[in-house]
């Protein structure tokens, strides 16, 4: 077929998101090694404007327009070798506490970080 099998996009999704993570100076290995907090997908949502092909480089784009409180939500975009949008999603995540298995609201480590931006 040809097509990147729509399954794979997810993974797209989730590098935009460590990445950006990453850029702001918080890993995802950090965050559960250091503060044992994880951050589980508790929504997403995709929407495929055009087909992306096996072998093509895929550029993302990754944007947080909002300071998290109790969810962090990522807007990604996808775009193909062309720079043509190809498809955007919207990822929400929430904070957990490992130790106690409870939600909480976002660490002080990440609004320390996302403060200079919003």
């Amino acid at each position: 077929m040809g097509y990147l099998y729509y399954g794979h996009y997810a993974k797209f999704y989730e590098i935009g998101r460590v990445e950006t993570m990453r850029a702001l100076g918080v890993s995802y290995r950090s965050l559960e090694d250091d503060f044992g907090i994880m951050l589980p997908v508790v929504s997403l949502e995709s929407r495929y404007l055009r087909p992306a092909y096996y072998d093509d480089n895929i550029e993302i784009k990754s944007v947080l327009k909002e300071m998290p409180n109790k969810i962090l939500i990522f807007y990604h975009e996808l775009f193909n070798p062309k720079k043509e949008l190809i498809n955007t999603a919207c990822v929400k995540l929430f904070f957990v506490e490992m130790q106690s298995g409870k939600r909480i609201s976002t660490p002080s480590i990440l609004t320390e970080k996302l403060s200079a931006y919003f």
